[in-house]
């Protein structure tokens, strides 16, 4: 069985994400939860960066667009929000690209939009490649 990888920092910032969804429910936009999340991660002492902007690259060439994620934290996990009332594999891919073009290794897409919040861990296992999901959780 693999290892899990930053089990513990995940589990911190999962519990701040229940945290955020028992206090506000659902149905707000993902504006509210993002500024919900950004105070609970401080309450709760979890090192955090809110969207950073991210240089990109193509080819070798830098990019003017930047990769923009909702949260960096730990200085290792990416965190992406959504508030839709289900998650799509297009929002899984979306991560998981996410993953790719910053060689990271673990990105945690939450949703606040359902009837109860949802996460999924999306884990980049190869250098130029990704293998979702090695736990997921709720509603998925």
């Amino acid at each position: 069985m693999a290892e899990i990888i930053y089990k513990e920092e995940a589990y911190k910032i999962i519990g701040a994400c229940f945290e955020v969804y028992k206090t506000k429910g659902c149905g707000f936009t993902e504006p509210l939860y993002q500024e919900c999340l950004q105070v609970e991660l401080g309450l709760q002492g979890i090192p955090f960066v809110a969207q950073p902007q991210l240089q990109l690259e193509y080819k070798g060439a830098p990019l003017t667009q930047f990769f923009k994620p909702d949260f960096i934290c730990y200085d290792k996990i990416i965190i992406e929000i959504k508030a839709l009332e289900r998650l799509a594999n297009v929002h899984r891919a979306q991560t998981l690209n996410y993953l790719n073009a910053t060689g990271f290794e673990l990105a945690l897409l939450v949703n606040f939009g359902g009837l109860s919040e949802s996460s999924t861990r999306e884990v980049r296992l190869e250098p130029f490649g990704t293998r979702s999901l090695a736990g997921r959780s709720n509603n998925n």
